[in-house]
């Protein structure tokens, strides 16, 4: 799952996106509102960060925009405004959620996980091809009921492939999907990443 992340605190979205990484998603970092708008037009974003003081645009008048443009993802809006009257502010303006900061990184993860929950309800959440299957709100792949331990980037290349399973990616289209805008792999990475995961698919007898 990808996440756009936007924040102009470097310590806080590093922390973040380490915390996240950890979780098996892909983390896009931007530091202003309209830097965050490029990218949440550009690219498919399975959640978004926002803080409410925001260089630029602030991030409420970004919630706004995105409603506002259709854009129905998650979105959990961060502030140190902590006065109800803030919160409601917020969630009249299209956040699902409300943090304060400072906040648990825990707590954080928990409601992160919720907002995916929820978005993924009315879907069946769980990817399966025969015996192998990918829960995307756990992230736990297991073959014939055993779990299969992958890295973060051999998880998000099977969860693609799981959702997309007739379709050929090129290594351009991988590199845009899977890989952060802050990474600069090569085309030999990509296939790296791939054999990886076909060798440790074959080796628990799922490939």
């Amino acid at each position: 799952m990808r996440v756009l992340l936007v924040d102009d605190d470097n310590a806080l979205t590093a922390l973040l996106s380490e915390q996240l990484a950890a979780q098996n998603y892909v983390v896009d970092r931007v530091a202003d509102g309209e830097t965050g708008w490029a990218y949440a037009s550009t690219f498919d974003y399975d959640l978004i960060i926002l803080d409410w003081m925001l260089p630029q645009l602030d991030g409420i008048r970004l919630c706004q925009r995105l409603r506002e443009q259709g854009y129905n993802v998650p979105i959990l809006l961060l502030s140190a405004k902590d006065n109800q009257t803030d919160k409601i502010r917020g969630l009249e303006a299209g956040a699902d959620d409300y943090v304060v900061k400072p906040f648990d990184i825990a707590e954080l993860l928990m409601r992160i996980r919720a907002l995916l929950r929820r978005s993924l309800s009315e879907a069946a959440p769980v990817l399966s091809w025969g015996d192998l299957s990918l829960d995307p709100l756990s992230c736990q792949v297991t073959y014939q009921d055993k779990p299969v331990a992958l890295t973060a980037k051999e998880y998000a290349l099977l969860e693609l492939f799981l959702h997309h399973s007739h379709q050929v990616f090129s290594a351009t289209t991988l590199l845009d999907r899977i890989w952060s805008s802050e990474e600069f792999p090569s085309e030999a990475t990509v296939r790296s990443h791939i054999r990886g995961l076909r060798q440790k698919l074959k080796a628990v007898g799922a490939a």
